[in-house]
């Protein structure tokens, strides 16, 4: 795992195959049930989203930490997508306040898949904190920092529930 001010990184081995993995990442309704949000539309290329917060359906306490910001909208915009290796989105890194972040800059989240011998090694990567403006840049990249750890249990769990 390699953070620096800019980049948050998390690793975890996925007890599935890259396929399970693909669908959990890069089918919307999938990515939302684990990650704790409902998008208007499916991922695709080039899409730009809206997401609203609603509370994981796979762990019960990350749910309760959620629950302060449900309903909150925040714009997401697919990037890459290559099938069972990587997707990536842009965002707004902890945008949970009723604002307007639209002339802030997006941070790039990045999801590599590596089959491995049990499993699929999973990296999330964000990155672009260092644009972020410093009112909240450092909010930001810790909250995101304790976030991506709890996102990688919840697909993890996500993953042993659909097993």
């Amino acid at each position: 795992m390699t953070d620096t001010t800019d980049r948050i990184e998390k690793k975890v081995l996925l007890r599935a195959t890259v396929e399970r993995v693909w669908s959990a990442i890069v089918d919307a309704e999938n990515f939302g049930t684990w990650f704790g949000v409902k998008f208007d539309g499916p991922f695709a290329p080039g899409a730009c989203l809206k997401g609203r917060i609603t509370p994981t359906q796979v762990d019960p306490e990350v749910a309760k930490m959620q629950e302060p910001h449900a309903g909150q909208e925040f714009m997401f915009r697919i990037e890459h997508v290559e099938p069972m290796r990587r997707f990536s989105f842009l965002w707004h890194p902890y945008a949970v306040e009723p604002a307007d972040y639209s002339s802030e800059p997006m941070t790039l989240v990045v999801f590599e898949l590596e089959p491995v011998a049990g499993g699929t090694m999973l990296t999330i990567a964000e990155s672009g904190f260092d644009r972020i403006p410093l009112a909240r840049r450092a909010e930001a990249f810790e909250a995101n920092k304790e976030g991506w750890a709890h996102q990688a249990r919840l697909i993890e769990k996500y993953l042993a529930r659909m097993a």
